[in-house]
Order: structure tokens, then C-alpha cells, then sequence
């Protein structure tokens, strides 16, 4: 089924660019797993290109990996495969993970092209985990694998209306996966449920001793769905961050609906008063350039093959020598500044400091301030219409997850609803480790929740009737 539907949908059809590659025979595999009383049974995933699998070279959407084949396997596909997980294929991203240049578009890769919504085919997927929310909400498989630094799971699960959930930073190895940020990256499930998500998440998490960061994962990891069913919210009190709803009535609107839907499952709403700090924004931004320039360096000098690039300075050099091919609609601005950043000392304050703001004085302050178990806001705003030349076009003003994201803390973004048919998501946040909270959390408004989600168009947006 998933197989024909990648031809029909991927390959052909709307052409949604969400798959870069993919098994013909995962279904005959997936048939010859069932049964054997494994967690998954079968199940196919599709794996976002920036994480090593032992088919397919992994290029994080750059022709400068595109022949990056290493024969193995990201010890998180080796837990799905021990888990009885079939790797469907790998999903298009926004070329290395969207840390190449500030106008770029989310969506694009110089691999894969230009992914599209399914719910209107002509609007952005964001980023950069664009082809597996795409993928999971065009049906293409049962649940997928993103990779999140800052949004990059939770904006495309909220823009293309699916669940994405980018767990505590260290509850899945980050080993064999192209890096960003050793400070903020993460993978995540992404799904059609908050109960598949936490299957996936269960086979995805553990230690692993190459990434330090894992050490205290196995003490975490859990059976993720249990207790999902039972899980309830009554008397729970509930923070809801007003001040990152946003300006726009459409998207207020929605979410106020959302708080009616939590009240009846019987939780507490608190408001909550976050103004977020200009200098937790420069910080992290100092941080990310510091480390990509470190943690790119390290993955490219430890792959096994021969006349790859080693360093952010010769991913730099091949951009410049495959301009045409690679840097038609946007350049790499980014990348340049990373390469200059190396003053450690800087680094070190910047990185400290943009994690004070974000947990200890963010997330974990605003919980035990105001007595409330979780945080809620709108995820996103509605997805904009894909403008190669000129990049990506956000609504302003809407989410609260950067916090998440620079404190290494779970967020669950769970569909709410939409705009013009535009899928937008509800953010649920909660302390480090508190992940198995936030996914029961989000099981009980899912449950809870009145308003009817979009189906896919497949087709470029129109006004509703």
C-alpha cells in the first residue's frame, strides 16, 4: 500500500518531493516481520536523509554527500530494526537541516527539490524535516523520523497536520547523524497519532555510549504508550502562554477552541506571562554557529569514504564550485559565519546563558511559578505559498518552542485544526525528562478535541466555499 501510494503521490501525481528514495520490496519485508511478537510488527518508516542508514547514501539533501554511503545503520535505526521496524525509504529535508543561509526555503534540497503540502500543493512544508511530515500526512507510511534543532519537527508536523514530537535532547542517539548542535539536536517520531508516535519513540530511545548526551536515556525510556488510553487531565493545571498566540484572529480563534477542549477533559488553564528575551535568541544563534562549524567537522572527517568533504570549510568550497546546482535560490551565509566563529571562550558564555534563559529561567521557572504541569501555545502560524526567490515568509509572533528547543525539553505539537484549510497545531511543553507526561497529555486532548481536521487536497490551495 505505502509503496504504491509513494508512486502514485511522490513519484507521480501532485509529485509532493517528499521521498528521496525508497524500498520496492519494504512491504515483502515488512509481511516477513510480522508476527514474531516484535514491537513494531512490520510497520514501515520512512527516515529523514540526515541520519545514516545501511541502503541508501545519506546526504542531507547536498550534492557534496551524494555519495556518502556508509553501510551503516544510526544506532536509532538499529533499534527500529531490532524493534521489528521496516526502513521504508529516506524524505526529502531542507538541504542540511536549513543552517546553509537565512533566506533560504524550507522544503528544498539540491537532492530532492522542492517538497510539497499535501493540503495545498503550491504552500511550504517548513522545516527541515519538510518530507516526513509531508510523507506521513499523504498516508506514504505508517510514521517517519525527523531531526529537530530548533522547530524543525514540530513546524512541519503543525504545517502539513500531523503530530511531531521532538523528545528531552539525549533520549535518542544522535550517533551517524549529520549534526548541527550537539547542545540542541534530537531526532523525533512523527506520525498520524500521539499513540504512534509513542510506539516509535519507544524503539527509537536508549543510551548509547558514543553520544555522552544519551547517558541518562536508558533511566528515561519507557513503554511510551502506556498509560496513553487511561491518561487523564482533570485538576491538572495547564499553563497557556498568551503572549505567543500571535496576532492573528483566524489562528486565536482555533486555539481558544483548543483551551475549551482541555477544560472538558478537565484541566485547569493558567495564564502565563513569558516575554522571551532578545539576548536568548542571540545566544543560541552564536552557539549553533560555533557548534556546526565543531560537530560538521567531526562527522565529515570520521566518514569512510573516499573524496568526501572533511570540514564546513569544503562544504563552503563546493557550494562555490557547484553554484548553479546548489546556490541558484539562496546562498550560504550561515555557513560563513560559522566558519569564522571559533572564539571558545564566547561560545561557552553564549551557550550558558541561552540555556539559563530558556530552562532554568524559562520552562522550568514559568512551571513552578505559576504551579502548572505543562505549557500550551499555537505551534505555528498557516503555511505560506513556496517562493524560491524569495524565501520563506513566516506569520510573526506564534510559538513558544525555541524554549524547548535551546533547553533540550520534550514538545508534542498534537493538529488542532485549521485555517482555510491550512493544518495548525497545538504545542504542549514540559520539564526535561518529563517526556511520557507530555505524550499522555497530548493523548487526552487528542481524545478531547471537537474541531474536524483537514483531509489532504493534494492540489493547490483555493478559498473555502
Amino acid at each position: 500500500m505505502h509503496v504504491e501510494r509513494i508512486k502514485s503521490l511522490d513519484d507521480a501525481g501532485p509529485q509532493l518531493n517528499a521521498v528521496i528514495v525508497y524500498d520496492a520490496d519494504a512491504e515483502a519485508k515488512a509481511k516477513a516481520v510480522m508476527g514474531h511478537d516484535t514491537l513494531l510488527d512490520g510497520r514501515t518508516v520512512l527516515v529523514k536523509d540526515n541520519i545514516e542508514t545501511r541502503e541508501w547514501p545519506t546526504t542531507a539533501g547536498s550534492l557534496a554527500l551524494k555519495d556518502n554511503m556508509t553501510g551503516r545503520d544510526a544506532p536509532m535505526i538499529a533499534n527500529l530494526r531490532a524493534a521489528g521496524g521496516v526502513v521504508l525509504g529516506k524524505t526529502n529535508l531542507s538541504e542540511w537541516a536549513n543552517i546553509r543561509d537565512d533566506n533560504s526555503t524550507s522544503g528544498w534540497s539540491a537532492v530532492g527539490g522542492l517538497t510539497r503540502n499535501p493540503h495545498a500543493t503550491d504552500r511550504n512544508t517548513c522545516g527541515s524535516s519538510s518530507g516526513s511530515g509531508a510523507a506521513v500526512a499523504a498516508g506514504l507510511t505508517w510514521a517517519a523520523i525527523g531531526t529537530e534543532t530548533d522547530g524543525s519537527i514540530t513546524c512541519p508536523a503543525s504545517i502539513n497536520g500531523v503530530v511531531g514530537f521532538k523528545p528531552s535532547v539525549g533520549m535518542i542517539s544522535r550517533t551517524h547523524v549529520v549534526p548541527i548542535s550537539h547542545s540542541q539536536d534530537t531526532a523525533g517520531p512523527m506520525a498520524s497519532s500521539v499513540h504512534d508516535a509513542a510506539l516509535l519513540l519507544t524503539a527509537l530511545a536508549g543510551s548509547d555510549p558514543a553520544d555522552p548526551a544519551t547517558a541518562d536515556a536508558d533511566k528515561y525510556k519507557t513503554d511510551f504508550t502506556a498509560g496513553l488510553e487511561q491518561a487523564s487531565l482533570k485538576g491538572v493545571r495547564i499553563g497557556v502562554m498568551r503572549g505567543q498566540v500571535g496576532s492573528r484572529a483566524d489562528v486565536r480563534a482555533l486555539f481558544d477552541q483548543a483551551l475549551k477542549d482541555l477544560q472538558s477533559a478537565g484541566a485547569v488553564l493558567v495564564d502565563v506571562d513569558y516575554k522571551p528575551s532578545p539576548d536568548m535568541g542571540r545566544d543560541e544563534f552564536t552557539t549553533l554557529l560555533f557548534e556546526l562549524r565543531e560537530d560538521m567537522g567531526k562527522y565529515l572527517s570520521g566518514l569512510p569514504g573516499k573524496g568526501m568533504p572533511r570540514s564546513l570549510a569544503d562544504l563552503i568550497a563546493f557550494n562555490k564550485a557547484h553554484a548553479d546546482q546548489e546556490m541558484r535560490w539562496f546562498g550560504q551565509s550561515i555557513f560563513e559565519q560559522a566558519e569564522t566563529t571559533t572564539d571558545r571562550a564566547a561560545y561557552e558564555k553564549a551557550r550558558a546563558n541561552a540555556y539559563r534563559l530558556a530552562g532554568p529561567e524559562g520552562i522550568d521557572k514559568l512551571l513552578a511559578d505559576n504551579k502548572v504541569a505543562f505549557l500550551v501555545a499555537p505551534t505555528a502560524g498557516p503555511s505560506w505559498t513556496s517562493d524560491l526567490v524569495n524565501g520563506d515568509h513566516f506569520s510573526g509572533g506564534i510559538g513558544g518552542g525555541t524554549l524547548a528547543a535551546v533547553a533540550g525539553y520534550p514538545h508534542l505539537t498534537v493538529p488542532m485544526g485549521a485555517v482555510e484549510g491550512l493544518p495548525i497545531g497545538l504545542s504542549i511543553m514540559s520539564a526535561k525528562w518529563h517526556d511520557h507526561d507530555v505524550l499522555k497529555a497530548g493523548a487526552v486532548y487528542e481524545r478531547a478535541r471537537s474541531v474536524k481536521l483537514p483531509v489532504p487536497s493534494f492540489k493547490p490551495w483555493q478559498p473555502a466555499d
